[in-house]
């Protein structure tokens, strides 16, 4: 991945994707897998909005049991099974505990038996699926004894065990993206990070192109092609707005929720992740516990609560979490489970990201969420061919979302090919088994790294996690690890080098795992830093800056002296 702004205007592509979330990286793979020029751009940087800020979660749908939408419910197994095929050192199973209290439909009968129909429903979920540790298990029942095994503060009183369920999780969502993008650079697409599109190319009601403008050297650049695909998620409003204010669609902007949730340095000793019963109750369910579930869920060596939902009308560049509203995140959660005694100090990170809203009155308390992610074929609704927006509501039904656009998209266009996105392994996907691999490379490698060091490369990288052991092979000092942390200074070299990072906050956040947790601290920052400064000619005002940019990122009220 190199980053070339010129490629961008030496040639019409078919298609001009806008955005670097997970809906637009699975639409530029998809659109080049078809044989399709492709050329996306990203204001910021890739998968630095919503997606970076998921729940981790690939959800299999058996939450919309509930409500009775086994349409939704299939396509959601579908598209974590196509996940887990594809890219099996990101996304691995994650059971999940449900505890229950009482009998009838609170009880852990009613629950596993709408489990066993969600298993007998999606009895294909693990076709073709390599690696048997990737492959989604029955549900199961667990006993009272064996809850409070997992899980001993839990409140015992009326406790009559737990329903067992797995979904999926991401071992690190940014990094998912960047493979989607990769593998799609791998097929020809042309891609490039802050680079803002600002305005659409028209030939009359025809869009011929785009109008951007490229961040790091302040240019205007135009891209021409003969479709535009606005994956640009909650800023895709702001865009038409900007781009073509006359238009219908234009004028009505969607409804977000800012979906939150914080990371606390506190690993339980069980696997599993455990739900509790929050304040609130889905208003949309038909059949419904007493209350939404909120999550505790075991991520590497910490643990992630939530999830919460607001409405949010305000630009995307604003979102953020405050202070008081974690206390009444912690507050909630501490009513479900009081043992758990959780205070501001506990948060390391808050991740929140917009997605599309249902529809709600002014002042509800039990809101209903979106459900479908939003298709605009600007041809029906403003009379301007060439352009379609794709505003996506789940990370999950990203590739399958992503794949009825670019159908759309052939079809204008008269192009006929098919992709096989859900089966075809993203790069440093194709492992037939992920534990075999980590054993191979740990092995291999003469660095002496241990492990966990090794486990944690192959994970962000897959079968490519090779390339970064041969640069620290090739230089000892860089085969150090930054800090306390397992990420070694080649990650850093190879993320400026190979992957597009143009700053301090690309690297720690969304290249490496060296602050998608919390603060590493100033120290490992710094030697970021280091690395960083003789490849992109940084002087020390901008040294200072890219700091300040990160350190900024981390809940304020955490921050002790020696890192500010």
């Amino acid at each position: 991945m190199l980053r070339n702004i010129q490629s961008l205007t030496e040639q019409e592509f078919d298609l001009v994707i806008i955005g670097g979330g997970i809906f637009a990286a699975t639409a530029a793979w998809d659109a080049a897998l078809r044989g399709l020029s492709v050329a996306l751009i990203e204001k910021h940087d890739f998968a630095s909005g919503s997606s970076a800020n998921s729940f981790k979660f690939i959800h299999g749908g058996i939450r919309y049991l509930q409500h009775a939408d086994i349409v939704r419910l299939r396509a959601s197994c579908r598209e974590r099974s196509a996940m887990l095929r594809i890219a099996p050192h990101l996304v691995q199973p994650q059971p999940v505990l449900i505890p229950t209290y009482g009998h009838g439909k609170s009880g852990k009968w009613f629950l596993g038996a709408g489990m066993l129909v969600y298993d007998l429903l999606t009895l294909g979920r693990n076709r073709g699926i390599r690696d048997k540790k990737r492959r989604i298990p029955w549900s199961s029942f667990f006993s009272r004894r064996q809850v409070l095994q997992d899980y001993p503060d839990l409140n015992p009183d009326g406790l009559t065990g737990a329903a067992m369920f797995s979904d999926a999780q991401m071992y690190n969502p940014t990094r998912l993206v960047l493979a989607f993008i990769q593998s799609a650079v791998s097929r020809g697409a042309v891609v490039a990070n802050y680079v803002e599109a600002q305005g659409l190319l028209r030939d009359g009601d025809c869009v011929t192109g785009v109008q951007a403008f490229d961040r790091i050297s302040q240019q205007a650049v135009e891209i021409r092609a003969k479709a535009v695909l606005n994956c640009a998620g909650p800023w895709s409003d702001w865009l038409l707005e900007q781009a073509m204010p006359q238009a219908p669609s234009a004028s009505q902007k969607n409804v977000y929720s800012r979906d939150a949730c914080f990371v606390i340095k506190r690993r339980f000793d069980s696997p599993r992740a455990v739900a509790v019963l929050g304040r609130t109750k889905d208003p949309d369910a038909l059949l419904s516990r007493p209350a939404r579930h909120l999550f505790l869920v075991p991520w590497r060596d910490y643990t992630l609560v939530g999830v919460w939902h607001v409405v949010w009308k305000q630009h995307p560049e604003t979102v953020t979490v405050e202070e008081q509203e974690v206390q009444t995140f912690i507050d909630e959660i501490n009513e479900a489970y009081p043992a758990l005694q959780l205070t501001t100090a506990d948060v390391c990170m808050w991740n929140a990201g917009l997605v599309p809203f249902g529809d709600n009155e002014e002042g509800d308390e039990n809101l209903s969420y979106g459900k479908r992610s939003l298709f605009i074929d600007h041809k029906a609704s403003d009379g301007i061919d060439g352009l379609v927006t794709l505003i996506g509501i789940r990370y999950t039904t990203a590739r399958g979302d992503s794949a009825r656009a670019v159908d759309l998209i052939c079809r204008k266009l008269g192009h006929q090919a098919r992709a096989q996105t859900e089966t075809t392994p993203l790069q440093g996907g194709d492992i037939a088994d992920f534990d075999a691999l980590v054993q191979q490379l740990h092995q291999q490698q003469t660095l002496g790294l241990p492990y966990d060091c090794v486990e944690a490369l192959a994970h962000n990288h897959g079968a490519n996690a090779t390339g970064i052991l041969a640069l620290a092979q090739q230089d000892a000092a860089l085969a150090e690890r930054l800090g306390g942390s397992r990420v070694l200074k080649a990650e850093v070299i190879n993320a400026v080098q190979n992957e597009m990072a143009l700053t301090l906050a690309d690297v720690v956040f969304r290249r490496t795992d060296l602050a998608t947790g919390g603060n590493p601290g100033k120290a490992a920052l710094q030697q970021c830093i280091d690395l960083m400064t003789p490849l992109l000619g940084w002087d020390e005002a901008e040294q200072q800056a890219q700091m300040q940019a990160v350190l900024a990122r981390f809940p304020q009220w955490n921050q002790q002296e020696s890192d500010l």
